[in-house]
């Protein structure tokens, strides 16, 4: 199960979080989700647990719970493809109300 934490303090590192989730059990790969440049945390990452039941055990455990200062938000990661679709449907609405004005020139 892949499992989203959020409100991460920007120090904390993927060994970090992959010791805290493996208390619960097996922790098959963690990311951090840095800046393409600075490479600084955007204060998310993920953790994959195999065990479905470790993972929702975690879940329950860990969200809310401080790590360095900050409470961390833990759930379970959504697929990708249902963030991007309501991105697609407001693109879709915007460009549909533009309202009648054909003969605008931007």
């Amino acid at each position: 199960m892949n499992v989203f934490v959020g409100n991460l303090s920007r120090d904390v590192s993927d060994d970090e979080l992959k010791e805290l989730f493996a208390n619960y059990g097996h922790v098959r790969s963690v990311k951090i989700i840095r800046d393409m440049f600075s490479q600084e945390s955007k204060g998310f990452g993920f953790v994959d647990m195999p065990g479905v039941a470790e993972a929702q055990k975690a879940i329950n455990e860990l969200n809310t719970k401080d790590l360095k200062g900050k409470k961390i938000s833990v759930s379970e990661a959504r697929p990708r493809n249902d963030r991007r679709s309501g991105g697609n449907q407001r693109t879709n609405t915007r460009s549909s109300s533009s309202g009648g004005g054909g003969n605008r020139r931007w």
